[in-house]
């Protein structure tokens, strides 16, 4: 039996967003909330939930997309769909996707650090078995 733990989620998205990661997806996957194809494109449709900005943060509407992006990847890492290895991108596109949205050079490096310091273990994988 293959189970896993469920987090706590704060939002859920209500139309679908498209983003190109630039990533290289050896498998592209497609299941009822989230899409990546082997050029990276991801799509992340209504309905997907995801617990925003990460402790310490604050919610703001320059973070909330970069948030989700973030949280769909680590998703992905989680479930084996990304490499370990893609972390580090993942995390910049994090920093990029803020910037964009209007978030200040500071605060965006800042939210890259803290990632970057602490985000190994939310990207790990966590399926679980029981006999």
């Amino acid at each position: 039996m293959k189970y896993k733990q469920r987090r706590k989620y704060k939002y859920n998205l209500h139309s679908e967003l498209i983003y190109e990661t630039g990533l290289s997806v050896k498998v592209p996957i497609a299941n009822l909330f989230l899409e990546i194809n082997a050029s990276g494109r991801l799509i992340i449709k209504a309905g997907y939930a995801w617990d925003g900005p990460s402790s310490p943060a604050i919610d703001s509407k320059n973070f909330m997309q970069g948030s989700l992006i973030h949280d769909a990847l680590y998703q992905l890492m989680r479930d084996q769909v990304l490499p370990p290895s893609d972390r580090k991108r993942v995390d910049a596109i994090l920093k990029e996707v803020c910037l964009q949205d209007g978030m200040s050079a500071f605060r965006a490096w800042y939210v890259y650090q803290g990632v970057r310091f602490g985000g190994a273990k939310s990207a790990e994988p966590d399926l679980l078995s029981a006999p």
